[in-house]
């Protein structure tokens, strides 16, 4: 049976953890414009109506991105750690593919340049394929 370094998952944890974190950004976004006039609860009935601010609305189209293709890492991180794959190279791809997520994100909820935020998803999507492919040629060995 391979040897299992955990070090291999601490990618996995970093990007849950910053899922979270936006999880928690949109709560404090929601909270503070109710607090101040700007949404009532109609607003968020069925998702989010129209009555919502930009400002408010794109911390939970940013958690939804996290949901979305980040679940491919998450599950070719699993199967690197139950595989015992843990070489330098993937655990770089794999902190790369966290770092740029958190780009995404960052430029997503601040200055939001659509060109700036597709690059960061851009090259995260290639990483993520790199990272696919090493451990796919991993599982021939």
């Amino acid at each position: 049976m391979p040897s299992r370094d955990v070090s291999s998952l601490l990618p996995l944890f970093a990007l849950a953890g910053w899922t979270a974190l936006i999880l928690l950004l949109i709560a404090f976004r929601r909270i503070g414009a109710g607090l101040a006039g700007r949404v009532r609860p109609a607003d968020f009935r069925y998702g989010e109506s129209a009555g919502v601010p930009p400002d408010v609305c794109l911390p939970n189209r940013n958690y939804m991105n996290l949901l979305e293709l980040p679940v491919l890492f998450y599950v070719v991180g699993l199967i690197a750690f139950v595989t015992g794959q843990t070489s330098p190279p993937q655990l770089a791809l794999a902190w790369a593919y966290v770092v740029l997520r958190v780009v995404h994100s960052l430029i997503h909820l601040s200055y939001n340049n659509v060109y700036h935020r597709l690059a960061a998803f851009a090259l995260s999507n290639f990483v993520l394929l790199a990272l696919w492919v090493t451990v796919f040629m991993g599982l021939g060995g």
